[in-house]
């Protein structure tokens, strides 16, 4: 079973930038399709962005597109998101996610394994 930390959060002003790291501990998460999905206070969670297990291919929200990179390294256990102009609607707690099915997923019930969550704050 794959677990999940994540780490990297914080304050930023609007127009910063973050990067977000997930570590995964498990023999078998060079398997498991990874996301990242965010919930700000009183909305529902939502995906931000996903890659399959083999990091070729990708997924990003409308919302993050041109400003968000996710990437992984198998080899370290790492998925990691780069965040780059930020923007104050972007602040919300942000969950790692892994699921078993290995393929592109986008679905949050499709995710098998959460991080607890890291809060990132963008102010204006």
């Amino acid at each position: 079973q794959v677990q999940l930390v994540e780490s990297g959060g914080g304050l930023v002003q609007a127009g910063g930038s973050l990067r977000l790291s997930c570590a995964a501990s498990g023999r078998t998460f060079s398997t498991y399709a990874m996301g990242w999905f965010r919930q700000a206070p009183g909305k529902e969670r939502e995906v931000v962005a996903t890659i399959n297990w083999t990091g070729g291919s990708t997924y990003y929200a409308d919302s993050v597109k041109c400003r968000f990179t996710i990437s992984r390294v198998n080899a370290m256990n790492t998925v990691d998101l780069q965040m780059n102009s930020l923007k104050p609607e972007d602040t919300a707690v942000y969950f790692c996610a892994a699921s078993r099915f290995g393929g592109l997923q986008t679905r949050s019930e499709r995710y098998d394994v959460w991080g607890q969550g890291t809060q990132v704050t963008v102010s204006s």
